[in-house]
């Protein structure tokens, strides 16, 4: 019963994350106006300025 019980959890888990805006989708760059720009990484500050900033 813990099993199914874990199975159904990460089951939910994985299908949350999956809901994530695509990367240069106007959503996404929605969401990082309004994360704090110290807490961005490298990547998201590339991908910024590559998708939200130059399109």
């Amino acid at each position: 019963m813990k099993t199914i019980k874990l199975l159904v959890l990460l089951s939910l888990a994985y299908l949350v994350s999956a809901c994530a805006p695509e990367v240069g989708s106007d959503a996404w760059c929605a969401g990082m106006d309004k994360k704090a720009k110290g807490d961005w990484s490298g990547n998201e500050a590339t991908d910024y300025a590559k998708n939200c900033v130059f399109k």
